[in-house]
């Protein structure tokens, strides 16, 4: 078994991280769930945000914390 050393990721990186992740599996279940309310355009947007908060992530990651 291995182990995985996290000792140099900062706090700012890990809350950043932990937000979007938050943001994006939000927006995503939402997203699904009212895909099968049979609610396309709100699921339709919802998964519009999720995406859209997922390239916000990446950028934000790999602009400030690269």
């Amino acid at each position: 078994m291995e182990l995985t050393d996290v000792s140099n990721v900062s706090p700012g990186l890990f809350v950043t991280g932990v937000i979007f992740i938050l943001l994006v599996g939000s927006l995503l279940s939402l997203g699904v769930l009212r895909f099968f309310q049979q609610r396309k355009r709100q699921g339709s947007l919802f998964m519009v945000g999720s995406v859209l908060s997922f390239v916000a992530m990446v950028l934000v990651v790999d602009r400030w914390f690269a």
